[in-house]
This record gives structure tokens, sequence and C-alpha cells, in this order.
């Protein structure tokens, strides 16, 4: 009798066993508050809601400018904004030398941020054509804006971005009025230490015969009469007095830095790029340490 209570007694302890590692199971593969295995998480992009439009800034420079390239993604990557997303890429023509292949291969495995033109190097024989008419062909997305700028200008990615969000993102054409005295931008062209086209312009230069048949010549220049010959750019803004050329640089396109700029061309030395560097205190928020 008593070993049958025995049996009895651990029978249900077995059974009370059982029945809660059922329930602890159910729960932890069952529940409705977990997804199963196969339920693919997709992680929310954190950007900015106020992300309204995209940018893309071609910096047209050299194969052989290393340091220059390097340092440029030291001070873009500085920067970011909360309204638009903007990419920044370097672009030259073709590569000629063995070094050039090597090298610049390391760069776009590590960095992502080239783009090579079929063409030879130069400055007014077809590069800024090239550039704008290939990008429509290679891009895997549309920007809403396509910028060209020289790797000599110092670009803030905020205030450009802010200068741009109330205008068109249509027929637009966006710089610095040469002459510069001027304040009309639907005369003469924009300076080519960076100015910019919305996406529409850019496929209009990839697909119409003008800009093919006018390639040679000051690159500002004949993008500008592109547009003026095609009766294009209806909307046209020349952000002055916020671009301009380094103090004592180039005449009457130069002056004194001031608070709210937003490009500074010619910084041709060291020293011009460390006096727009501390003038808008671009490392203030990083802290220094001794490193021992």
């Amino acid at each position: 009798m008593l070993r049958l209570r025995i049996i009895v007694a651990t029978l249900s302890a077995l059974a009370i066993l059982l029945f809660l590692f059922f329930i602890l199971f159910s729960i932890h593969f069952k529940s409705p508050l977990l997804p199963p295995a196969y339920t693919t998480i997709t992680f929310q992009n954190k950007s900015s809601p106020h992300q309204q439009f995209s940018l893309l800034i071609g910096v047209l420079t050299r194969p052989d400018k290393y340091d220059r390239r390097h340092f440029l993604r030291l001070v873009y990557g500085t920067q970011s904004s909360s309204i638009a997303k903007i990419d920044v890429k370097f672009v030259f023509c073709s590569l000629t030398k063995p070094e050039q292949r090597v090298f610049i291969a390391l760069e776009i495995v590590r960095f992502n941020d080239i783009i090579i033109l079929n063409c030879s190097e130069n400055m007014n024989s077809g590069k800024t054509y090239k550039y704008f008419s290939t990008l429509p062909q290679i891009l895997s997305r549309q920007y809403n804006y396509v910028m060209k700028a020289d790797d000599d200008v110092f670009i803030r990615l905020e205030p450009l971005a802010l200068s741009l969000q109330p205008l068109s993102r249509f027929d637009l054409y966006y710089g610095f009025v040469i002459p510069c005295p001027s304040m009309n931008p639907f005369v003469h062209y924009m300076s080519g230490m960076g100015f910019v086209l919305s996406w529409d312009l850019v496929e209009w230069i990839g697909n119409s015969e003008i800009p093919m048949n006018h390639t040679f010549g000051p690159e500002d220049k004949m993008v500008g009469q592109w547009l003026n010959d095609g009766n294009k750019a209806k909307n046209r803004f020349s952000n002055k007095p916020v671009m301009y050329d380094y103090p004592g640089t180039n005449g009457r396109c130069s002056h004194q830095l001031i608070p709210d700029t937003v490009a500074v061309h010619r910084l041709k030395r060291w020293e011009q790029w460390l006096h727009v560097l501390n003038y808008f205190n671009v490392t203030k928020d990083i802290e220094l340490y001794n490193i021992v």
C-alpha cells in the first residue's frame, strides 16, 4: 500500500513538471509577442524625419591627388545635414599609371566614393560634360540635385542644404554668378567653384545635342551657354555673398570670411585651409586627449 502511494505521488509530480515544461515551451516559441524563426525584422531608418531631398556633390579632381582626397574626406566626413541626404564623390578621368590602378582600387574598396570617367584628364576639354552626361547611366538612383565642385573649395553642407531647401526641384541652376559684381543669375553663368543642377537638367545634358556638340572651352561658361541655348534653367539662384573666393585671391570675387558662408573657393595652401576651418570652428565639438 505504501509503495502504491509512493508511485502515485511520483507520477503526480512528473505530471506537474511536464505540464509546467509545456507551458514554458509554448510561451517561448508560440507567443505572439515574439516573431517565428523565419520572420525578417526590419529596422527603420533613423535618419531625420525632416529629410526632404538628396544631393550628389561631385568633386572634380585628378587621380594623383591622393592627399587632397584624404583631407577632403575628413573635411566632409565631419559634416552632416538634418534636411538632406548628401553624398560626396571624387571624380576624375581614366587611370594612366600602374600605381593609380592599385592605390585608387584601395580607395574604392575602403571608401566607395570615386567615379572614374571614360576620358583623358582635362579641365576645359569635356570633363564636366562627361561628368554630367555619364551620371544617369551609372547611378543606381536619382538625386534631386547634382553639384559640380572644385577640390579647392570648402563647402558647408548644412548651410548649402538650407539654401536649396526652398528652391525648385526642377529646372534649377544654382551657384555664384559670373561676373563677380553681378547679382543677376540670368546673365552669363555660374562659377565653376561649385554649381548645382536639378536632376532633370542632368538628364537633359546627357540626351541633348546642344552640350554634346559644344564641350571645349571654359567648363563653367560652357554649362551656362548650354542652358541658355536650350532655353533651360528657368529657375536660377545666385547665392551671393555667401559663396565667394578666399580673401585677397580674386579681386571682386573675394571678401572676408562671414558666418553664414556656404562655400569658400581658391583654398590652395594649407594655411588658408587652417584659417577657414578655425573660423568656422569645425573641430569645436571634438575633445582632444593626451595620448601616451
